[in-house]
């Protein structure tokens, strides 16, 4: 069974190796985990597994995806005291709600909408679903998860119409991959644009015109001419929205991501969710244990940096206005504060947004950006970048 799961790995792209196949046999043989220890559920042997053929974290989604597509359904099959999951089951409280329920649910303000709340968890006592006012499922209630409201706080579940203002729960995001295979060069074509060559350090590199100049001048006695070497002394500081609704764009931000580590020696990146805050981080499975304060980066890099930040800018208006506004805790000042601070500090800046053009119209969050970033906001298309690149580099 477990050459199976071993070309499952393979096959999402997982570089898992023969010898770290037989080391997790050996593992089993030595009854690590097993009906012979002290641990034998498959949740045991999914962390034995991953940490034996997973040898750098930014696969662990890759081999989340590969072990759950193999195994579904293992566990519940060896132990018939188990719940049938969830997810296993049909919605029977996801509502489908006409235009005119929708058009009928009334929408709150900010500060009204977080002392409702507040009211209701001091009230509720038991669990509700499909309702109007309680936390719970499904329904048109502003509290909960499931359900339908134009403007609500999504607590626990699974996001579905993108409404809510503010999330309350831990979510955990993955870095994008910067080995990212491109299935075409055109990108980085595209990031060339923002190139700057430049000679600098010891001269080893011949210099065949001066030097052609000097021998003809020296009456045809050699005289050869070194120059340093070129080099792309560009500096780009790339900033990335990740999780929630840029989910659908991990592909293609990925594609870009490898583009640019590939183009641009002097790249720092960092990342953020939805709007740019006080703090941002580098690795998301650490990203509260290890924050960079947003003054320490203004402070720490150049004017001559370029700056670019990817992301939707699809939120709602809270996030980027309003103090408290994020979905993740209360910041103390607006995003859109730090974002002037930052495009004010990096005067060559743009925004490449994932987002199909067609729709920055409807989203309200989307023109707020646009007027923070100077109308400096380009799709994530091939022209686009294009123009991102040749406006900046001017």
């Amino acid at each position: 069974m477990l050459i199976d799961f071993f070309y499952t790995l393979r096959a999402a792209k997982v570089p898992v190796s023969v010898r770290e196949y037989l080391t997790l046999l050996e593992a089993l043989k030595a009854n690590v985990v097993g009906p012979d220890s002290d641990s034998c559920s498959i949740d045991d042997f999914y962390h034995l597994s991953r940490t034996v053929m997973v040898k750098d974290e930014k696969h662990f989604d890759k081999f989340d995806k590969a072990f759950g597509a193999y195994f579904k359904g293992v566990e519940m099959l060896t132990d018939f005291t188990k719940e049938v999951p969830l997810d296993w089951l049909q919605k029977i409280l996801e509502k489908e709600l006409t235009p005119e329920q929708k058009a009928a649910i009334e929408k709150m303000g900010w500060d009204e909408l977080m002392e409702t709340l507040k009211k209701r968890l001091e009230e509720q006592k038991e669990r509700h679903e499909g309702g109007n006012k309680w936390i719970g499922t499904g329904g048109t209630s502003p509290f909960g998860n499931g359900g339908y409201n134009p403007q609500g706080v999504r607590i626990g579940g699974k996001g579905g119409n993108r409404s809510a203002v503010k999330v309350w729960e831990q979510r955990a995001y993955k870095d994008y991959d910067d080995t990212q295979e491109l299935g075409t060069r055109n990108i980085k074509v595209a990031l060339r644009r923002l190139r700057k060559f430049a000679r600098e350090g010891s001269a080893e590199e011949l210099d065949l015109p001066d030097t052609i100049r000097s021998t003809a001048a020296n009456a045809g006695f050699l005289d050869i001419k070194m120059v340093p070497e070129r080099h792309n002394n560009v500096k780009v500081l790339l900033l990335m929205d990740v999780g929630g609704t840029m989910d659908d764009h991990i592909a293609r931000v990925e594609e870009l991501f490898s583009a640019a580590k590939a183009e641009f020696k002097h790249l720092e990146f960092y990342y953020f969710h939805n709007c740019v805050y006080d703090f941002m981080w580098k690795n998301n499975k650490r990203r509260y244990a290890e924050k960079f304060a947003t003054w320490d980066i203004l402070r720490k890099y150049n004017k001559d940096y370029k700056l670019i930040f990817v992301g939707d800018a699809t939120m709602s208006p809270y996030e980027i206005l309003q103090t408290g506004g994020s979905v993740e805790y209360n910041n103390e000042e607006p995003g859109a504060e730090w974002l002037q601070r930052l495009t004010h500090t990096f005067p060559k800046f743009a925004w490449i947004n994932p987002e199909p053009q067609g729709v920055w119209q409807y989203r309200q969050s989307i023109s707020i950006i646009q007027q923070l970033m100077s109308q400096r906001m380009f799709p994530l298309t091939l022209k686009g970048l294009e123009d991102a690149m040749r406006m900046m580099s001017k």
